[in-house]
């Protein structure tokens, strides 16, 4: 079963481009990434399936209901947490998180206490009071409190410290154990690359590729970094399947996608004074991917 379905779904802000044709699907159970930089069009995807921005065109459901027609019944099992958190200065975080709770029905009362552990949160402290960091903090609280069937996260981790990152990390996991399934909406590839078994790359508000994860990393590159010990000629790597070529003195370093047997035959009675292989890191299979379209 999809917990979400996007089918086509743009948003224009006048004649400014917002998201073009956006479609992906999350299955129930799953961490599902969405990576893109700063401006590609993550956020304005998120706003516009939870209808707090309507749609230009195009449509998307959620527990197989439209998000407009339905939207009031839909958010009673989502937690959001939006890239941005904002509230009243002057209120105590645990009136901030009561008031939240009085929206939902049968929330365990002990919930809030123990997010607020796991998150090392003060709940008598004021907002005002509050970095921005544990101001996150009560965003990620109140996103989760309702023990939610879907979980939003937009940039959730901007703000906290890589021990409290790591806590957040094995929370979302520990919920995503206990049924919820996972939207996690990032630029850093790092994060989703921990979490999340696919992921929908997004690029100036199109989505360019749907790949799983694994087989991004494994099956389809390997990075080659081969310290020639003889010349060879500059364009001697420039064969098909090699990407992001760089040459620094007699090393050539690249993304090769193919069978690696091909490149050990290119190199076979060559000298070679060193040869590294591995698998590259999401940042450089996703940087070819924006190279690549571009």
């Amino acid at each position: 079963m999809n917990v979400i379905e996007i089918d086509k779904l743009t948003k224009y802000y006048g004649k400014a481009r917002g998201i073009i044709d956006v479609s992906f699907s999350v299955n129930e159970g799953e961490i599902y990434g969405f990576i893109g930089p700063n401006g590609a069009g993550k956020s304005t995807t998120i706003r516009t399936l939870l209808a707090l921005i309507y749609p230009t065109r195009g449509s998307a459901r959620i527990f197989d209901k439209d998000i407009i027609k339905d939207g009031h019944n839909i958010r009673k099992d989502i937690g959001y947490l939006p890239s941005e958190v904002f509230y009243y200065d002057n209120m105590k975080v645990i009136d901030i998180l009561k008031y939240s709770a009085s929206f939902y029905e049968n929330i365990d009362k002990n919930r809030i206490n123990k997010l607020a552990e796991i998150m090392d949160l003060d709940l008598y402290r004021k907002i005002d009071d509050l970095s921005y960091g544990n101001k996150k903090k009560v965003g990620i609280v109140q996103g989760l409190l309702h023990q939610p069937r879907l979980i939003i996260l937009d940039e959730p981790t901007s703000g906290l410290d890589p021990l409290m990152q790591q806590k957040f990390f094995d929370l979302i996991l520990e919920e995503n154990k206990n049924g919820a399934t996972v939207l996690f909406s990032s630029h850093i590839l790092s994060e989703v690359q921990k979490l999340c078994s696919r992921v929908a790359i997004i690029k100036e508000g199109r989505i360019i590729s749907i790949e799983d994860i694994k087989a991004l990393q494994k099956n389809n590159y390997k990075k080659f970094k081969i310290d020639m010990g003889e010349a060879v000629n500059d364009d001697y790597f420039n064969i098909n399947g090699v990407a992001n070529l760089v040459k620094n003195a007699s090393v050539y370093s690249f993304l090769f996608k193919g069978d690696i047997n091909q490149m050990i035959d290119k190199i076979h009675g060559k000298k070679i004074n060193n040869l590294i292989v591995e698998d590259p890191s999401l940042e450089e299979v996703f940087m070819h991917f924006y190279e690549k379209e571009a």
